[in-house]
């Protein structure tokens, strides 16, 4: 086999290999999914995310997914967040706040989630299996709730809905 063969073989494996990677990451059943990039000097405790989607249906169970993506510079173990809005489709209330915990790294301090390098992203369930009360425009607003005004180390947040497997 001369050179260009094989480097068109290797060629066509990489394109081959995005391809089916590509078709399985894009299996439908994602209707919402949108990322927030958060300033270099840090999430300040005064400053919101909000994230505005439209309830796919009544009938079908969702997930909702908050993503966090940090860089091993994070100083915590764990993470807090605020997340409110104006939730009527969902609980039927005009507005909710709810707190939550979960954890970036293990007892050890290796990471958890996905990632590689610097950059690594951990998925938080929010909801299961959450039915929506109505098809109206929802917003629901994330907030850091540690207790530094302003949080190093965390890159984007992010707010996906799943349709329940």
């Amino acid at each position: 086999m001369t050179t260009a063969t094989t480097m068109n073989s290797k060629l066509y494996h990489i394109f081959l290999l995005v391809a089916v990677l590509s078709f399985c990451a894009c299996s439908g059943k994602t209707v919402f999914s949108e990322y927030q990039p958060l300033p270099r000097e840090g999430w300040h405790a005064d400053s919101a995310l909000c994230f505005d989607f439209a309830a796919p249906d009544t009938i079908s169970p969702y997930d909702v997914i908050i993503s966090i993506r940090h860089t091993q510079q994070y100083p915590y173990q764990n993470m807090w967040l605020f997340i409110s809005g104006n939730r009527t489709a969902v609980t039927g209330h005009l507005s909710s706040r709810d707190t939550i915990e979960f954890f970036l790294a293990d007892d050890r301090g290796r990471w958890l989630g996905n990632g590689y390098g610097n950059l690594r992203e951990m998925p938080v369930l929010y909801m299961h299996n959450h039915i929506f009360r109505s098809t109206d425009t929802l917003s629901l607003c994330i907030e850091q709730a540690m207790r530094e005004n302003t949080l190093r180390g965390i890159s984007d947040v992010g707010v996906k809905i799943v349709k329940s497997e």
